[in-house]
């Protein structure tokens, strides 16, 4: 471990910190601006998204102080689009998220064969953004296609 390079692991996890905040409010704001019949379980999810976020800033903000570093007030791009069909909220979390997902795997890259605390971190949070842009990606889908939404976007 004496040549991992504390300093930008530290600025890794703050990023990641950071984006993970961005994602509490992120998906906050969302719940409030869902209408329509599906309401109440979209809500739901998108609270349950927001919780999630959080555990994952708290589990990133103590690696920063583990890791002898200060943990960052700062909060990710918030970006507003004024755009609040379920569809356009789905869109921009799937950015988001993926955002997310290339720094766990920058953080991994960084770490891999000089951590086994930071390895086992990035992959277990590069797995659950994963997960979590898979049911994104089925939630954009159209009912009854089997397709990616990736894929029904490029055909």
């Amino acid at each position: 471990m004496s040549s991992l390079n504390q300093q930008k692991v530290i600025e890794l996890l703050n990023r990641i910190l950071e984006l993970e905040l961005a994602g509490v409010v992120r998906y906050t704001h969302y719940s409030f601006m869902i209408y329509g019949y599906s309401r109440i379980p979209i809500v739901s999810w998108m609270r349950e998204q927001a919780q999630e976020s959080l555990g994952h800033a708290q589990e990133a903000g103590e690696l920063v102080t583990h890791f002898g570093g200060h943990p960052s007030l700062g909060i990710g791009p918030l970006l507003e689009t004024h755009k609040h069909d379920i569809g356009d909220i789905l869109r921009e979390s799937l950015e988001h998220e993926t955002e997310s997902l290339k720094t766990y795997q920058q953080l991994l890259d960084l770490v891999a064969g000089q951590s086994v605390l930071l390895e086992e971190y990035a992959r277990r949070m590069i797995a659950a953004e994963e997960l979590h842009l898979g049911e994104v990606d089925k939630m954009l889908r159209k009912p009854g296609s089997i397709n990616t939404f990736s894929e029904a976007q490029s055909s």
